[in-house]
């Protein structure tokens, strides 16, 4: 049975490989357009670096060098129940660099159609076992992110030779810019 974290909570991942499930609800209505809400994985050395530019996984580069971070593609209106994203871990396979893997999503041109997390709903971040499709935790971000255009779900982290995953669910305004300053 699948473990339900609050945010600030850690969990160890004892599935080697497993796969990231992310989902949200937009509210179309509210702006007279759609979302296309994007999620980004930054996959960080012990420096909390991207190792290179090829270790920033998103729509448009779907995989690490080391195949063991790969982003299934980019889902452009959100629709229907379940898993609007999903990126898949191989642990087995990671670079041996890989100290952290940050979760990120953000709202494709939230500037430009005046739009924030504050129109976002039942937003959650889900991992569960790729071979045994077998939830291991999830976490719903229950916050009001009223002027946040981009929300770190979540990261997954190594600690002393064992994988955790942290419920971050932490916003910012300034979009995937200001994770891409943070990272490189």
């Amino acid at each position: 049975m699948a473990i339900n974290l609050q945010k600030g909570q850690r969990q160890n991942i004892d599935a080697p490989k497993f796969t990231i499930g992310l989902g949200w609800d937009a509210n179309n209505s509210s702006t007279g357009g759609s979302f296309d809400l994007d999620a980004s994985v930054f996959v960080l050395d012990e420096n909390k670096k991207i190792i290179s530019d090829e270790f920033f996984v998103f729509y448009n580069n779907l995989q690490t060098p080391d195949k063991a971070v790969t982003h299934t593609g980019d889902n452009l209106t959100g629709d229907g129940d379940g898993d609007d994203e999903q990126i898949k871990i191989d642990l087995t396979g990671v670079d041996p660099r890989v100290k952290e893997i940050i979760v990120v999503v953000t709202i494709h041109e939230a500037d430009s159609r005046n739009q924030n997390f504050g129109q976002v709903r039942n937003s959650f971040i889900r991992i569960f076992n790729t071979d045994t499709n077998e939830e291991i935790l999830k976490y719903e971000l229950d916050e009001d992110f009223s002027i946040e255009t981009a929300v770190e779900f979540g990261r997954v982290y190594e600690r002393n030779g064992e994988w955790k995953f942290e419920a971050v669910g932490n916003g910012q305004r300034e979009g995937l810019a200001k994770y891409l300053s943070l990272y490189q």
